[in-house]
């Protein structure tokens, strides 16, 4: 899943970029309100982190711009604003203007993740957080990966890329679309790296199993099945 962070506090941004990196979460940065406006109305993003005090535009003119937008996508993603700001009638013009949720700086990690989680597990958002596909099975929570009886490692990305597969089970996703939900802005849309992840993909998870689950679909893209 891939999160916007807007965010002028780099070490602030830094830091929880960092953190959901490590809970397999593709993470974008922007300093400056104008661009991170640009970024959410360009990109797909699962959620949007938007602190209230930026250059260029501030946190509430981002959130009406993003909730007035005409794809319906991006009017609903789900955003938290963060802002050192902790009076009542701040946070609730921040409700008003379309925030799910408003976190005071300065907050513990654990405590935003767990935000995060409680939004992204709401039903229009986040439907499940296990995933089964024949003997395969996809804990998010636990961050586990089982085929068959034996456990699988994956590395972050990895595992991200499986979860997105294991999410539009069935369908066939193309290398866009993969790059937009598990890769961040800074990825080459120009290099292999996607198809050395689909690759090593593979060898993880089909290699000794007797189904192939994982499927290239010539000229198209991708798609996770128990048949082709």
């Amino acid at each position: 899943m891939r999160i916007l962070i807007i965010e002028d506090d780099l070490d602030t941004a830094t830091f929880v970029k960092s953190r959901l990196e490590e809970k397999c979460f593709a993470v974008d940065i922007e300093t400056d309100g104008n661009l991170g406006l640009r970024a959410a109305r360009t990109n797909d993003y699962d959620l949007i982190l938007v602190d209230y005090n930026l250059p260029s535009r501030n946190g509430f003119s981002i959130i009406s711009e993003i909730r007035s937008a005409e794809d319906k996508r991006r009017v609903h993603t789900p955003i938290i604003m963060i802002s050192v700001i902790g009076e009542i009638p701040h946070k609730v013009e921040g409700f008003t203007m379309g925030a799910d949720d408003y976190v005071t700086k300065p907050f513990f990690f654990d405590e935003l993740f767990a935000r995060i989680q409680a939004i992204l597990r709401r039903p229009n958002v986040r439907k499940e957080s296990v995933f089964k596909v024949d003997d395969l099975t996809l804990d998010t929570n636990r961050q586990k990966v089982i085929r068959g009886n034996e456990s699988v490692y994956l590395t972050r990305k990895e595992f991200a890329l499986l979860e997105y597969l294991l999410r539009n089970e069935g369908m066939v996703v193309s290398r866009g679309m993969i790059t937009e939900h598990v890769w961040d802005m800074n990825v080459d849309p120009f290099s292999n790296t996607i198809e050395m992840h689909i690759l090593n993909l593979r060898k993880k998870i089909d290699r000794t199993a007797k189904s192939k689950l994982i499927h290239s679909i010539p000229g198209r893209g991708y798609k996770i099945d128990i048949a082709k």
